[in-house]
């Protein structure tokens, strides 16, 4: 299917590896020209062909720099993907919710939360002149709030509201704003040694490997298996496209049908 992006632009967020670096992809492989943002650009990265920036996306002037740098490189932004994240390491963050300290709070509301803010504050002008689309990655512990560290998924809340707010606004301007909220992705937040899902393990006294086998079945994903990125990523693509031209302030979770809500 040709998502009708071929020679637009487009900023990714976190895009070093995971769904950030699935996403760089595929919006390359629909003929987009892709700034990626990241604090350490990877080798798989820049395979991609985008344009690496490095960037602290947590610091409160490193959104307003990136997309200056990235207006200039692409001569006007169509799309921005708000996919930068964390706050759901492994040790500390697996504790309930006395356990995080304010500094953890702000460290984590700062990257999921605010990050995503300052952004989209610096981006929404050029976007409104393209009339383009803007795409935040937010979790579906956002609706299940009691699944991850508090923190994390309370910041991913306040990430969801924020893009139906948007959407409100904006949307007589022509832009599109619409969230994505994946379940558990095989991406180092669960698989990597350091991360949450080691983390978690350890917490309960369970093998890495034994809890990533029993983790679709626990957070009831009927399909059996997590999420993997390239799904993720081809959401975003057709979220981020004219084909989606009547989608706006939606939040579209893909997570195995693990949120059982209406």
């Amino acid at each position: 299917m040709d998502l009708q992006l071929a020679g637009r632009t487009a900023v990714v967020t976190g895009a070093s590896r995971g769904i950030g670096l699935a996403t760089v992809a595929a919006l390359v492989d629909e003929g987009m020209r892709v700034v990626a943002a990241a604090r350490n650009p990877t080798p798989e990265l820049k395979a991609t062909g985008a344009v690496g920036i490095p960037v602290d996306l947590s610091t409160a002037d490193g959104p307003a720099r990136l997309i200056e740098q990235a207006a200039a490189e692409l001569s006007g932004i169509d799309v921005l993907v708000n996919n930068v994240g964390g706050g759901d390491g492994g040790e500390g963050h697996t504790g309930g919710f006395l356990t995080f300290t304010d500094e953890q709070w702000q460290q984590v509301f700062d990257l999921n939360f605010l990050a995503a803010v300052r952004t989209t504050r610096a981006a929404l002008p050029h976007v409104v002149e393209r009339r383009g689309a803007v795409v935040n990655i937010s979790s579906n512990g956002a609706r299940t709030p009691h699944a991850g560290p508090v923190p994390y998924t309370t910041s991913k809340a306040a990430l969801t509201a924020f893009g139906k707010a948007l959407a409100e606004e904006f949307g007589p301007q022509g832009v599109r704003v619409n969230t994505v909220s994946p379940g558990a992705v095989r991406t180092d937040m669960w698989e990597s040694p350091e991360g949450y899902g080691a983390g978690l393990a350890r917490s309960m006294g369970v093998e890495h490997q034994q809890l990533l086998a029993q983790l679709p079945a626990a957070t009831g994903m009927v399909t059996g298996r997590l999420v993997r990125p390239d799904e993720v990523a081809a959401l975003v693509a057709y979220l981020a496209s004219p084909l989606a031209g009547s989608t706006t302030g939606a939040d579209h979770l893909i997570d195995g049908g693990a949120v059982k809500t209406v």
